[in-house]
């Protein structure tokens, strides 16, 4: 096994509809059980979940929301997201799911702090983290870095809807976007490859965890990377 425990980053609009908002029960399900293949590798499994699927930034400021208003609204979006998942995940296996939020919600969810979810992770819990890590100014991609450096993971796995990695253009409007399996840190930011948010992505590289960055909608990606196989792209020192 190349890891032993890791963390998924997951979009809101992994979860969405096909209008990208609200949920689709057939993409919950099929999240769900991409998560629960890792489970059954043995694998300690943390889980970043964003919310635009109920808010975007661009509508934000389109109907004239200041962005820290707009943050706020958007770290209690995946604080739902991450509601949503327990409950699913709930219903399918009988392992214990936590859900750790950056924002004080102690009626609906744990506060985050590091020994404890360090603790629920050698426990075998899967651990959801929501609430971003409690700051305006910042998308989901920092504190999934954020956090699988503080909890001790391997790596970060950074799931994508509709992409199978890392191309030099989008490969939804070039059929000639050049595919890349592997890169460096520094070749990614050379080549201007915008992967993941620029803070989080030089947090990583400074750090050296790595990222693999694949299509969520393949059966069993997630699950292949950790077994060592090649899989969409991986970002490295």
């Amino acid at each position: 096994m190349r890891y032993k425990r890791v963390m998924l980053k997951l979009s809101g609009g992994a979860l969405a509809g096909d209008d990208g908002f609200g949920f689709d029960h057939n993409k919950l399900k099929h999240l769900v059980t991409e998560i629960l293949s890792l489970v059954r590798l043995r694998l300690e499994v943390g889980v970043v979940v964003g919310g635009g699927n109920i808010l975007r930034g661009k509508d934000a400021e389109r109907w004239g929301v200041e962005r820290t208003e707009a943050d706020n609204i958007g770290m209690l979006g995946t604080v739902i997201n991450g509601l949503m998942l327990r409950g699913a995940l709930r219903s399918l296996t009988d392992k214990e799911v936590r859900v750790m939020t950056a924002m004080a919600i102690p009626s609906v969810a744990e506060p985050y702090i590091r020994l404890r979810a360090l603790q629920h992770f050698t426990k075998g819990y899967l651990v959801i983290f929501a609430g971003g890590n409690g700051q305006p100014f910042v998308t989901t991609d920092y504190p999934s870095v954020q956090r699988a450096l503080e909890t001790d993971c391997d790596a970060l796995l950074a799931a994508k809807s509709g992409a199978d990695g890392v191309f030099d253009r989008d490969p939804n409007i070039y059929s000639d976007a050049e595919f890349y399996p592997t890169l460096t840190f520094d070749e990614a930011i050379r080549r201007d490859l915008r992967v993941m948010d620029p803070a989080a992505f030089i947090l990583a590289r400074d750090h050296g965890l790595p990222l693999h960055v694949f299509n969520i909608g393949k059966v069993g990606a997630a699950a292949r990377i950790c077994q060592g196989e090649d899989e969409g792209t991986t970002i490295h020192r």
